[in-house]
């Protein structure tokens, strides 16, 4: 048995891992089926193969300083100056085994070294929606929100009004993106998103990765998303650098958008009341309520801050 890294093709067509890597550790080593032949922008999931290929594509072969097991990680150093390091974890996840490859940078952008707030989104706990299609949905566990499966005509997370849903979020993975933006799918997701008032689709990687996608043209892929976005400007797309960075970005924009519909609609009602010149409703009245009678008076208000007492009182005694 050689002491090298030894990187193959995978001779299977159908498999959507396209290496063959074999990990010089014990007596037969060990081989998996990989991603990436190593691990530069992200950690990489890999998959035991059964065996190595007598016939196989050999494309990389590395000369290895030291491999060793230490608890469920492989800890591999190569005989060269850089990207030297990387490690193995073996894990499981749903009764089967994972394992993910991983170097001291990629570990370093999985953590950004970011404490996430805990503040409710606009002072309100959300109940959002999460599309019974999603495999591996958002918990919103680290936000104050509740959730609920149910089929979502647009998006994979939505919030609703009146009990019509009026803001969605489109999760993609940056292979996912890419993927979708090359068949044209998201065209199509994109058109039903613009039916509702609010939307956006947020990545949960950084921009700068699109051109180290090792199966798609980077030039391409790029030059599809700008078009996308020209021909659908009222679905912004963000990109958020990790999973609970996204998942961050989705909850604080559904509450956004929430608490603007929200205002819009409450503004729309009582000016509508005033132009028929029906009485302001009983109930204890909005700052957005105030604004609008404001504005219907001819009253300069600023939008941000508290009611001013003097404009509150006139507000009551009119109301009175």
């Amino acid at each position: 048995m050689v002491d090298d890294l030894i990187v193959a093709r995978n001779p299977d067509p159908d498999s959507t891992l396209p290496y063959l890597v074999r990990i010089p550790l014990g007596p037969a080593g060990v081989v998996v089926k990989a991603k990436e032949p190593w691990p530069r922008t992200a950690k990489v999931y890999c998959h035991r193969a059964e065996e190595w290929p007598a016939d196989a594509e050999i494309v990389e072969r590395h000369p290895v300083r030291s491999c060793s097991r230490r608890g469920p990680a492989i800890d591999l150093v190569l005989a060269r100056a850089r990207e030297n390091r990387s490690q193995l974890v073996i894990t499981r996840a749903r009764g089967r085994e994972v394992i993910f490859w991983q170097s001291p940078r990629t570990t370093k952008q999985a953590r950004p070294g970011v404490h996430l707030p805990t503040a409710r989104a606009h002072g309100q706990v959300l109940d959002i929606l999460v599309d019974s299609g999603e495999k591996y949905p958002y918990a919103f566990g680290s936000q104050q929100a509740t959730t609920r499966r149910q089929r979502l005509s647009a998006g994979d997370y939505a919030v609703e009004l009146d009990g019509d849903v009026v803001a969605a979020v489109e999760r993609k993975t940056l292979e996912d993106l890419a993927g979708s933006l090359l068949s044209g799918k998201l065209t199509y997701a994109l058109a039903e998103l613009t039916a509702l008032p609010r939307a956006a689709v947020v990545v949960e990687d950084r921009y700068s990765r699109l051109f180290k996608l090792p199966h798609s043209p980077g030039a391409r892929v790029a030059e599809a998303l700008a078009e996308a976005q020209a021909r659908f400007p009222s679905v912004p797309v963000a990109f958020c650098e990790t999973r609970p960075l996204a998942q961050e970005w989705t909850y604080r924009w559904l509450g956004a958008c929430l608490a603007e519909l929200g205002a819009a609609r409450a503004t729309e009602a009582v000016e509508g009341s005033f132009a028929l010149g029906r009485p302001v409703p009983a109930r204890p009245a909005t700052s957005a309520e105030i604004r609008a009678w404001a504005r219907s008076h001819g009253i300069d208000v600023n939008d941000r801050g508290r009611i001013p007492a003097d404009l509150l009182r006139r507000f009551q005694q009119s109301a009175g």
